[in-house]
């Protein structure tokens, strides 16, 4: 079994211990997850359709409720199919399930526009990115301690870390046009010019410090390690075993569930759902997937609910039991870090048709794109104006925690993360009243 040593401590050690509570530190982790208001505030952000449109189809909450459903179900298959590596890695559901709930609590307000947006505006104090954020959020800003956000184990933390290195260090500065600055034409940014590198933030450094402290120097700097290449941004080559599991999950959920959305809504027809994904895995999987996926078409585009939640079901089920276990070959000392959970190639290869599909079917289309750019637009407008008079249109504590940034020369740090934490709406709202002539009020900007 994994030495625990050091992988269940927390920053700050409990200051109560209440008597009866017989949880496990994963089981408090999931608890302090879901009492968050990080958490909360999915419900009101962008999954893939914009928040209020429709009451029915998926929120990032959503998404995220039923990527830990996955996520439990894929610890499940593999503690069945792989015993030993269980109790070796100490697999835990509760501790997975802790991981895809949280995943995406740090996404910004209008999905990856409000992500872009906020990397366009930050590329000079550190950039942006959504999973940088989460691990800021979960280990700093949630007010669940004064100083240490939620305070969660250090394995939990860990499994949340996809992108181990630090965004300064990963950036191709040569992506970003020269000519163009935060506060200059943002109307006219490419977003394709603007993708964030993937990593953390250096001001976090030494929650990253922490985190890695129990491994050993050469675990440290592999784990660490990235490529590049030419025009691209650096990308790191590792995550932990738990983590491996969190993103099989959320892919999935992606790919399959998200597709449910699109099909009930109508944006897309069976005809290309046949043609872009059914002929494709049909000529190259192997196996189950390849006798019935034609068969699955026609119950996803049924007229009949339940034979769409079946087929749905179905493809779930079809992924999840796939998943293998398997040992890196690349020399790691610490367990965790030494297995990953992963796709053979034919699923990973079905399941990236899947979210190809949903990619250039529904996310691509220009009513979203257009819904996308105006939410990235009111990010941006968010961002000049509390830039340029931070002390005056900040809320009050707001406000105290920029004056202690910008001691170190960090407050646009702040800003981010407050527009950050907003939802689609508060942000629309605040827009509005800032900068729509007789919108808004007294009692408006007061509840901000």
């Amino acid at each position: 079994m994994l030495n625990p040593d050091g992988w269940t401590d927390r920053q700050l050690p409990r200051s109560q211990v209440r008597d009866g509570d017989h949880r496990s530190a994963y089981q408090r982790d999931k608890a302090r997850v879901l009492h968050s208001a990080a958490f909360r505030r999915l419900q009101a952000k962008t999954q893939v359709l914009g928040v209020g449109l429709s009451d029915f189809y998926r929120t990032r909450l959503t998404h995220s409720l039923e990527a830990s459903q996955i996520g439990s179900g894929i610890a499940a298959q593999l503690a069945s199919k792989y015993p030993q590596q269980a109790e070796l890695l100490s697999l835990d559901a509760n501790l997975i399930e802790t991981l895809c709930l949280a995943h995406d609590i740090g996404h910004p307000p209008f999905g990856h526009g409000g992500e872009i947006a906020l990397n366009y505006m930050m590329h000079r104090h550190g950039g942006f990115e959504g999973n940088a954020q989460t691990f800021r959020i979960v280990t700093r800003l949630e007010p669940y301690t004064p100083n240490n956000g939620m305070n969660l184990s250090r394995r939990t933390v860990l499994g949340l870390i996809k992108y181990p290195n630090y965004i300064d260090n990963l950036a191709n500065f040569s992506r970003y046009p020269q000519q163009q600055t935060p506060l200059h034409a943002s109307k006219q940014i490419k977003s394709s010019d603007w993708h964030p590198p993937k990593g953390l933030y250096m001001c976090d450094s030494d929650m990253f410090d922490w985190l890695l402290s129990p491994l050993s120097e050469s675990d440290k700097t592999q784990f660490m390690s990235f490529d590049l290449q030419p025009g691209k941004h650096g990308r790191t080559r590792y995550k932990s075993f738990d983590c491996s599991i969190m993103e099989l999950a959320d892919d999935i959920a992606y790919g399959i569930h998200d597709l449910e959305d699109a099909i009930v809504m109508g944006m897309i027809r069976r005809n290309q759902f046949e043609d872009e994904v059914a002929q494709p895995i049909s000529a190259s999987a192997e196996g189950w997937l390849k006798d019935n996926i034609h068969s699955l078409a026609v119950k996803l585009f049924s007229d009949h609910h339940y034979e769409r939640k079946n087929a749905i079901g179905a493809l779930v089920n079809c992924f999840i039991t796939a998943i293998e276990v398997q040992h890196e070959t690349d020399g790691f000392e610490q367990p965790l870090l030494a297995y990953n959970a992963i796709l053979p190639e034919q699923y990973r290869a079905a399941l990236n048709v899947f979210k190809q599909f949903v990619f250039n079917r529904v996310i691509r289309k220009p009513q979203l794109q257009v819904l996308e750019y105006k939410g990235q637009q009111v990010v941006m407008s968010l961002f000049e104006a509390f830039a340029s008079d931070p002390q005056r249109l900040l809320p009050e504590n707001t406000c105290e925690r920029w004056e202690q940034a910008e001691k170190q020369h960090n407050g646009m740090r702040v800003i981010a993360d407050y527009i950050s934490g907003m939802t689609d709406e508060f942000a629309s709202k605040l827009y509005n009243n800032l900068f729509v002539p007789k919108n808004g009020s007294l009692n408006d900007s007061l509840s901000h």
